[in-house]
């Protein structure tokens, strides 16, 4: 006997009792279950923005206060890594995220093992600082949170240019230990964003430059952004350098949280918000 054949009702009912057999397989990439392990700061903050739920570990950097640029609750909720190859190949990454600095024998090492690196450079104005998150949404397959960020990014800025025609004013970025960023710095970017001008690249002092107290006093700035202790606390008379000549001088002093000084990214918005209020603060 010849087998009978199924008559198309009877597919249908079948269909609809297996739906998932007889429905074409979705295609994937995989991203979703993206695991990342992010070796650098700045990257750090960046995709817990964009992908926190592909971020696998984040930089020790970020878990300490004086070199993260992420609140200390925001990077609790990250475990960290020392960057070390075998450190990061147990956390089992999909794609690591690390600086230009990344030693050779570290970047040797993960290729060993199979790891997929992808470096980052450094950053020097707003307009590499979109690059950069464009950058890391793109191989976090995040691109529409990418794109998000650098609205936000562009929101803050606008919202903290000054009025037009206003007179700029000059303005010196004082960390620990005396070093200041000079020009084409993203520091030195933002403070022209905001109607400042860098008082240090007018001197022609370059990043990383340091610049002794005993300068500064003999050719004041009008202006001295303190950038100490990073937390969101702005009017802490302790961060104030001390030195009888400052306050004969009448050199006026405001907190910068350090954390607002290199990182791109959500760091932007923030930064630039704290200096336009510094802006107003000082126009009084």
């Amino acid at each position: 006997m010849k087998a009978r054949r199924a008559s198309g009702s009877g597919v249908l009912a079948v269909c609809a009792l297996v739906t998932a057999a007889c429905a074409p397989a979705p295609e994937t990439d995989g991203s979703d279950a993206m695991r990342i392990v992010s070796l650098n700061p700045c990257a750090d903050a960046i995709l817990a923005d964009i992908a926190p739920g592909k971020l696998a570990a984040i930089s020790h950097y970020s878990h300490d206060p004086g070199s993260s640029s992420m609140a200390p609750a925001q990077a609790a909720d990250f475990p960290s890594t020392s960057g070390s190859a075998e450190e990061v190949a147990a956390l089992a990454p999909d794609l690591v995220i690390a600086s230009s600095f990344l030693p050779p024998a570290t970047e040797q090492a993960m290729a060993s093992m199979g790891l997929k690196v992808v470096k980052m450079g450094s950053i020097s104005s707003v307009a590499d600082a979109k690059a950069q998150v464009r950058q890391l949404a793109r191989v976090a397959h995040a691109e529409k949170q990418g794109e998000r960020l650098v609205a936000s990014m562009e929101t803050g800025l606008a919202s903290a240019a000054p009025p037009a025609g206003a007179e700029r004013l000059p303005a010196l970025v004082w960390q620990a230990g005396g070093l200041v960023p000079g020009e084409q710095t993203l520091v030195s970017d933002l403070l022209d964003h905001t109607g400042f001008t860098n008082w240090s690249a007018g001197r022609g002092l370059g990043q990383g430059a340091v610049l002794p107290l005993e300068d500064v006093i003999a050719d004041p700035p009008p202006l001295i952004l303190v950038a100490g202790p990073d937390d969101d606390v702005v009017d802490d008379d302790t961060r104030r350098l001390r030195h009888p000549a400052l306050d004969a001088l009448g050199v006026e002093q405001a907190a910068f949280p350090a954390r607002l000084v290199y990182c791109g990214g959500p760091t932007i918005a923030r930064a630039v918000g704290r200096l336009a209020r510094i802006r107003r603060d000082h126009a009084r």
